[in-house]
């Protein structure tokens, strides 16, 4: 038998007759960029998340990169993050020109850990960045509290968990501003890059709208009379210009473009209406696995009480991560390794001179992590085979 880490043409084959037609009447439209899809989506993703805005972006690297310009992130400030995560994170904090500050994490949730965060910030702190990793919620109400205490903006990168929620309140939902991603591996992925930013706040929904489109058109204009405290153009025209136009190719800001594609904004419509339950399925397999795998030297995830879970990856923890992995290949069965290196071990953050040891937990998890398969369109037969060959594995 072999199993993959991530099957996307099995979810294609059950989609395919209601998406194939739209797919191709978007290639007959000749709208390829932004349009009514993309408006449609955006209020549909609002409503699914119960926000205000739902503003799409062209990827999730973005979402995040944009949310952190809009809360005024540059040279001289610190965000706090968590160092176990995709290098995205703070990558976008770096390019800012900003310093990535990571504070250590939990070792049962894997996500940042509050009260590690609250040994990392100093006066040059301006912002929180939790990852709600794997799909399990961070605490975000410990961290709107230290964000309120502090002072602080609260950005949430949801990359990993569209539909993960606390008591109820969806991820993405707690901080200032959320971030997600539509990469196909995600629980809700697009046929190629999608992002989205989720706000309550008109002010800073203004400045990314504005932001995704070079600072330009009408958007722009209302974004700077927004930064700048000064009225949008008047746009009357008159007899000695009648070209004139002030939100046509007259830009505010300093943009950048990340637009969605037409085509991302009808596929991730059709697939929206399916995400609970392929979640649902998602949280099925996992169970299948918790309840089924019998080692006693493994560490299996869990989901806290009064959190949703949405399984964007089911991770073990074995001393023997290398081994078993090896095994489970031979076997036929595809795992994952996120992430081998913490961040703040990485390379390209070595000026910011950590060193192996300073955050334990992070290097830790690193060692030890192995992903198994979940994704909703595993079979019975399948989930029993991966079960059987994880307790059959001896070091």
């Amino acid at each position: 038998m072999n199993i993959p880490m991530l099957d996307l043409k099995r979810q294609y084959t059950e989609l395919k007759s209601d998406l194939e037609p739209k797919i191709l009447n978007c290639l007959r439209s000749g709208q390829y960029i932004m349009g009514k899809p993309v408006e449609k989506l955006e209020e549909d993703l609002a409503k699914y998340l119960h926000v205000r805005h739902a503003i799409t972006v062209g990827n999730g690297t973005d979402a995040i990169l944009l949310s952190l310009r809009a809360i005024g992130i540059g040279p001289g400030d610190e965000v706090i993050t968590s160092p176990f995560t995709f290098f995205a994170t703070a990558e976008a904090i770096a390019f800012l020109g900003a310093t990535p500050v990571f504070a250590d994490v939990d070792p049962v949730t894997y996500n940042l850990d509050p009260e590690s965060t609250r040994t990392c910030i100093t006066p040059r702190t301006k912002a929180i960045l939790p990852v709600h990793i794997f799909g399990h919620p961070a605490d975000m109400l410990a961290f709107k509290n230290i964000a309120k205490e502090h002072h602080l903006a609260l950005v949430e990168d949801a990359c990993q968990a569209i539909g993960a929620s606390i008591g109820g309140k969806k991820a993405g939902t707690f901080g200032d501003i959320g971030c997600f991603s539509f990469f196909p591996t995600k629980n809700l992925g697009g046929f190629g890059d999608g992002g989205l930013i989720t706000t309550d706040d008109d002010r800073y929904a203004t400045i990314i709208r504005a932001m995704r489109t070079h600072g330009g058109g009408r958007i722009g204009a209302e974004a700077y009379s927004l930064l700048k405290g000064k009225p949008l153009p008047n746009t009357t025209t008159n007899n000695e210009n009648p070209l004139y136009n002030p939100y046509k190719y007259y830009n505010y800001l300093i943009g950048t473009n990340s637009r969605l594609d037409t085509l991302q904004a009808i596929i991730l419509r059709g697939k929206l209406p399916h995400l609970n339950d392929w979640n649902a399925a998602r949280a099925k397999n996992a169970a299948f696995y918790c309840r089924n795998i019998q080692r006693k030297d493994v560490v299996l995830p869990l989901e806290l009480k009064g959190y949703t879970h949405v399984w964007h990856q089911f991770v073990l923890r074995t001393s023997y991560k290398e081994q078993m992995g090896t095994f489970l290949a031979d076997k036929g069965i595809s795992t994952g390794v996120f992430y081998p290196v913490p961040l703040h071990l990485q390379k390209a953050f070595e000026y910011l001179k950590y060193q192996p040891g300073s955050l334990p937990e992070a290097e830790k998890l690193a060692k030890e992590t192995l992903c198994l398969p979940v994704f909703p369109e595993l079979t019975e037969d399948e989930l029993q085979y991966i079960t059987q060959a994880v307790d059959a594995f001896t070091a």
